[in-house]
């Protein structure tokens, strides 16, 4: 029946071909033993799964790892977009794989569904959606979209499959050599899972290839993250001129800043 669904799945040219499992998906060492140091690979690119599935003794049991990976690489290569061994075991296993950020199981895909990058005209909607919950409890200052298309340029996304779960915009202020990391925002539900640290370390790498010495964040809530990241606490009167004209005194938001070694 394996073999019947990847031929229907490949016929169809499928978005999707999903596997209900015996196996609770590829783990990243897959020959090793399970443990919390070796866990669920959530994401295959079709590359990797080809490579891994070369390695791998033949499979004669559903069980063995090999089983369902050989039918997902073969309907990737002949043109299905995702490929998911998704275990039967877990109670609500496929609105996992839906609705949570890293799904479940293990999914091969023909290229990376996560993308850290600058963001284009086209994310402007993506963000507004993303930042207007943020904006809603006082967390971040509210944005307008004709400020977000102005200054898109400035901003740094992670994109998962067409969905905007990060962002954060970086203004220059080259006469100061600094640069102010403004509007970081990382969903609720890939909260925990590193992608603030991803967008942090973008804004940096841009931060340096313009020339500048530091970046500083405004904030009257997160100051915790911050400090854990390298950021020191300073006073107000630390700010560029140009910035320091635009200081909300009333907001009372904290200046973290962090040097760019």
């Amino acid at each position: 029946m394996e073999e019947v669904a990847t031929s229907v799945a490949i016929a169809l040219q499928a978005d999707k071909l999903i596997f209900l499992t015996e196996i609770p998906g590829v783990r990243v060492q897959p020959l090793e033993a399970e443990g919390e140091e070796n866990p669920i690979d959530t994401e295959l690119p079709l590359a990797a799964a080809e490579q891994l599935l070369a390695g791998l003794p033949p499979a004669q049991n559903p069980t063995d790892t090999a089983f369902y990976l050989q039918h997902c690489v073969k309907a990737c290569k002949a043109g299905v977009e995702r490929s998911h061994i998704i275990p039967f075991a877990v109670d609500g296993s496929l609105l996992l794989e839906i609705y949570v950020h890293d799904g479940i199981g293990t999914m091969v895909v023909d290229e990376k569904l996560e993308e850290l990058r600058e963001a284009t005209a086209d994310d402007v909607g993506g963000i507004l959606q993303l930042i207007e919950p943020f904006e809603k409890d006082g967390t971040l200052v509210k944005r307008d979209r004709t400020e977000i298309e102005r200054d898109i340029a400035n901003y740094t996304i992670i994109d998962h499959d067409g969905v905007i779960f990060a962002c954060a915009a970086l203004y220059p202020y080259p006469e100061a050599k600094t640069g102010e990391m403004a509007a970081l925002t990382v969903s609720p539900q890939s909260q925990g899972q590193g992608d603030g640290e991803k967008v942090l370390r973008r804004v940096e790498q841009r931060a340096r290839a313009m020339g500048l010495d530091s970046i500083f964040v405004l904030t009257t809530r997160t100051m915790h993250w911050f400090l854990k990241r390298g950021f020191v606490q300073v006073d107000p009167d630390w700010l560029p001129e140009a910035r320091k004209r635009k200081y909300n005194w009333d907001r009372r938001s904290m200046v973290f800043v962090k040097k760019l070694v």
